[in-house]
């Protein structure tokens, strides 16, 4: 029973260095997911000095968080540090599609291709939103423009036609973007229906004028 006791402590220094590095990892990405959020708000709002360094603090928790799970692969793929890097790419590539930047790279970025996928198709719906806020502010060529980038995003995405095993549930994720694209594609056709609208009734109204 000595030997056992032995083995015991032996095994309880291992799950413990595990539990420290969950702990760890877990904390981290709870942040970068915070700080992506973040993020994303200080973009919608014009402030892209303060997403960028919100993206970059981002990327910083979440390499503290592989460097802490990579010697232990059961949590490394439990779930959360996937989570966490498919926020960040959300971030990072609504970031490069406003500013009219190449996207970056999985590699660049230091993800998975299932958590590239899923973040790209998240950042492609969240462009709705800034769609939408361009259209408030009569900036419809601008936001033709990302619902273009929009529409490349989706026609790329549905060619990866795998089970949700390999991609992390990324049908779901392009069904979810098939959806606003329809929804984002009727509001700019209707704005800039009412907008040739307006420009129409304007001509006729200044020709009145003239003929008076």
């Amino acid at each position: 029973m000595n030997h056992w006791s032995e083995i015991a402590e032996q095994l309880r220094q291992q799950i413990e260095q595990r539990h420290q590095a969950r702990e760890v990892g877990l904390q981290a990405c709870r942040k970068a997911t915070q700080l992506c959020a973040r993020a994303i708000r200080s973009l919608h709002r014009h402030e892209f000095e303060t997403c960028r360094q919100l993206l970059t603090e981002a990327h910083h928790e979440i390499s503290r968080a592989r460097e802490q799970l990579r010697p232990y692969p059961s949590i490394y793929y439990a779930g959360f540090l996937h989570d966490a890097e498919k926020e960040y790419v959300e971030g990072e590539t609504l970031y490069a599609i406003v500013l009219g930047d190449a996207l970056p790279e999985p590699d660049e970025l230091g993800v998975e291709a299932p958590a590239y996928l899923n973040g790209i198709a998240e950042a492609a719906s969240e462009c709705r939103r800034y769609v939408l806020d361009l259209l408030r502010a009569g900036e419809l060529n601008h936001a033709e423009t990302l619902l273009g980038v929009m529409d490349e995003i989706y026609d790329e995405l549905v060619t990866f036609d795998y089970p949700d095993a390999v991609t992390a549930g990324l049908r779901r994720a392009c069904d979810a973007l098939r959806a606003v694209l329809e929804r984002t594609r009727a509001d700019l056709t209707l704005t800039a229906t009412q907008k040739e609208l307006e420009n129409t009734l304007a001509s006729v109204y200044q020709a009145l004028q003239q003929n008076t």
